[in-house]
């Protein structure tokens, strides 16, 4: 799996890591299918929403190896 970083374009993540959309949700970003924020990247929604770019990006990364890897388990 890519390793997400801050510059990321969200609508990226998501056609790649469908999976991800909780954790954006949790953050309150509710607009995941609007074109203006499928175009934002990492850094500018995690500021926008006033969350720690940083810190979501290790508990994204960490929630996507994890799926990656019951995937795997499953397979």
């Amino acid at each position: 799996m890519k390793t997400i970083e801050k510059s990321t374009v969200i609508g990226e993540i998501l056609q790649f890591a469908p999976q991800a959309a909780p954790m954006f949700l949790s953050m309150g970003m509710h607009c995941l299918g609007c074109p203006a924020s499928s175009g934002e990247t990492v850094e500018e929604a995690c500021m926008v929403h006033g969350v720690d770019a940083d810190a979501f990006l290790v508990e994204l990364n960490n929630y996507l190896a994890e799926c990656e890897k019951s995937k795997e388990e499953a397979e």
